[in-house]
């Protein structure tokens, strides 16, 4: 636990334990400036009063005429996977891209075969490269050994994100620990992405191997895959950055949005920037229509001109995450995160741009609510190994589990030991206590289920409305 300020807490000397922790200065240069703001005072909210809705986008759909242009650029793109989560509000330790999905296969496994089909189908050699964390990179390299054809010349499968110290919420000193080293440290969020390409060489190597372009997404997000007329949009309309957006629905209220500033540029508020006295505004998805996916396309030039503008890193907007020292005990002390998100790049970038596309785009798993739905015949998993909304569905099933029983994965699988029960009908499921779901159970409409003790559904159980048992 805390060290009681043992560890010196200015910057100066905060800089020489990063530098001792091998962290490159621009990564250091960032930290600095985030650390600066909070000391200032700035919690890197976005009120009301500093941004407006966005009104309208242009649809994916209409960019078809783009695709020719896309296919022939597809020598020229990388793809990026952001594969630095641990999936810890899980009770998880190791890669959340390990987690099955489907038939057996992981994240990475279909990430994999999502690549090797794409190359097979064009004729590319598109790099696939992972964005790990300092606690991923070992199991996700063992994993990717399983497929030796995506190697791709004179690259590397990964590079890593860098770490920066958490910060005592209390103190505002280093959250140093005597018991456990490691949870003195913490991933600076995916805006780290633009620095570690940087910092890792493989910016400049892409460049020199001529690859113009970067897509990028999130390791748990099956349905983002390059898309060659979204790349043909980039390259014939000369965009810096394209900044994937979908319509937000009831169950995204919660997530951040896209807006913009009060210059015109296009920008985005996650939940932490958002203050309390707009949370009302916040998650009207009337309002604020459209979500970031977090896929975005990249021009790697102009990246590489910005960071040198910069001195090595992207000045991006301050999140201040709260969490605990840590993450699987929450009877430990509060820290504060700072970190920042790739999407709020999108107003540095000279010519940026967001365009609308289809939920099919967006399949990501964030907790055990997310992995009930994606395993479920609410999805369908195509042939080039996406998993997609199944194609009956406009939107996914909101799910909610009780956390007591199903937040942590173990608890969660014994729950479904014949697999999860179908949710193509189901509009939503309210799980309250504790219920084991037999084999070939269905959940139709909006359904509420209420378990006053441990209870179990038997097989082929057809569940509406509301549920007592």
């Amino acid at each position: 636990m805390p060290s009681g300020g043992s560890k010196p807490d200015s910057f100066n000397a905060l800089s020489e334990v990063m530098r001792k922790a091998g962290l490159p200065e621009p990564a250091i240069d960032s930290f600095r400036l985030h650390l600066g703001r909070l000391q200032d005072g700035e919690d890197g909210m976005l009120s009301e009063h500093d941004i407006r809705p966005v009104q309208s986008l242009p649809g994916a759909e209409q960019l078809e005429a783009f695709r020719d242009a896309g296919c022939a650029a597809l020598g020229r793109v990388a793809a990026i996977k952001l594969n630095g989560g641990l999936g810890t509000s899980m009770g998880l330790d190791h890669a959340k891209s390990l987690l099955p999905v489907r038939d057996g296969l992981s994240f990475l496994d279909l990430i994999a075969l999502q690549i090797l089909h794409l190359r097979e189908r064009t004729d590319a050699p598109i790099p696939l490269l992972l964005m790990n964390s300092y606690r991923t990179a070992e199991d996700s390299e063992r994993v990717l050994a399983r497929y030796p054809e995506l190697h791709h010349d004179d690259l590397p499968l990964g590079f890593l994100q860098h770490r920066v110290p958490k910060i005592m919420k209390d103190t505002r000193t280093w959250a140093d620990t005597v018991d456990d080293p490691e949870l003195a440290w913490c991933p600076p969020g995916h805006g780290d992405l633009f620095t570690a390409l940087a910092t890792s060489g493989l910016l400049g190597r892409l460049l020199e191997a001529g690859i113009e372009y970067a897509f990028v997404s999130t390791a748990d997000n099956l349905g983002a895959v390059l898309d060659t007329a979204l790349l043909g949009y980039l390259e014939a309309e000369g965009l810096d950055f394209l900044l994937e957006a979908a319509d937000r629905m009831p169950a995204d209220r919660k997530g951040g949005h896209l807006c913009r500033l009060l210059d015109g540029r296009l920008g985005l508020r996650e939940s932490g920037q958002c203050p309390p006295q707009d949370e009302a505004a916040f998650q009207d998805v009337s309002l604020y229509r459209f979500f970031n996916t977090n896929n975005i396309w990249l021009r790697l030039s102009t990246l590489h001109a910005l960071l040198a503008e910069h001195g090595g890193f992207l000045p991006l907007p301050t999140i201040v995450n709260r969490k605990y020292l840590d993450p699987r005990d929450p009877s430990s002390p509060q820290v504060l995160q700072l970190e920042t998100a790739m999407g709020t790049a999108v107003s540095f970038f000279p010519n940026a741009a967001a365009v609308r596309v289809p939920r099919s785009r967006f399949s990501p798993v964030k907790n055990t609510n997310d992995l009930l739905a994606v395993r479920s015949n609410a999805y369908e998993l195509t042939e080039d190994s996406r998993v997609v909304l199944h194609q009956e569905r406009s939107a996914p099933p909101v799910i909610r589990l009780d956390r007591c029983y199903y937040k942590m994965i173990d608890a969660f699988e014994s729950r479904f030991p014949s697999g999860p029960p179908s949710l193509r009908c189901c509009d939503s499921l309210r799980v309250v206590g504790d219920v084991t779901f037999g084999a070939e159970v269905a959940v139709e409409g909006e359904v509420k289920l209420h378990a006053t003790a441990a209870s179990v559904l038997p097989r082929g159980s057809v569940l509406r409305g509301t549920v007592e048992l």
